[in-house]
């Protein structure tokens, strides 16, 4: 097996992971208000994190910035119930989704500066003490992006099927933001308590 494909799986495994799902949560959140005729805005918000989270998962591999790894891992959950509210707003009228502002795309991006030091520690731990490690970085970034964009068909997906046969719009929109905002402000309070 190359290590490119290696690096690849290793980075797709991460991001789809049921046991680590914060980053699968935030993608999810991410996509709320929006169905399968807007995936080309959804897909310019999944640019702006995929470039935030590239920089950061980068910069910290490389061990060029280094942020305490209990503060990150508080404020992945954080984005995450951001994410989730500024979706239920977008998308709890039942319309489609409003146009991809500025502020949203900067939001993304943003964000995605934080799961990407996340998603370092992972990194930095897999590589240990290994000299070269240009390629694995991009082959693990490579795989993440498979793993998002799954993440991201599965939730059009199940959109798909369930509005608006079983499901109105605003209702599909009220569930996904109660199970990702949920999920995640239980996240949120164990890395709080487990900071103390």
């Amino acid at each position: 097996m190359s290590e490119f494909w290696l690096y690849l799986q290793l980075g797709f495994h991460h991001i789809a992971d049921l046991a680590g799902y914060d980053h699968l949560l935030f993608v999810a959140a991410l996509a709320i208000p929006y169905g399968r005729r807007d995936w080309q805005r959804l897909a310019v918000l999944v640019t702006a994190f995929t470039l935030g989270h590239s920089i950061t998962l980068a910069l910290a591999t490389l061990q060029l910035v280094a942020v305490p790894s209990v503060l990150v891992e508080t404020l992945i959950p954080a984005t995450i119930v951001t994410t989730a509210a500024l979706s239920w707003r977008a998308g709890a009228t039942g319309r489609d989704a409003e146009p991809v502002t500025v502020g949203r795309y900067l939001m993304a991006a943003a964000f995605g500066l934080i799961h990407g030091l996340g998603f370092s520690t992972y990194l930095r731990a897999l590589l240990g003490e290994e000299e070269r490690i240009t390629l694995p970085l991009f082959a693990f970034n490579v795989g993440l992006e498979l793993g998002q964009l799954l993440i991201l068909a599965v939730v059009l997906a199940l959109g798909v099927v369930l509005v608006p046969r079983i499901l109105s719009r605003r209702r599909w929109v009220l569930l996904q933001v109660g199970v990702t905002g949920g999920l995640a402000l239980l996240l949120l309070g164990q890395r709080l308590f487990a900071a103390r």
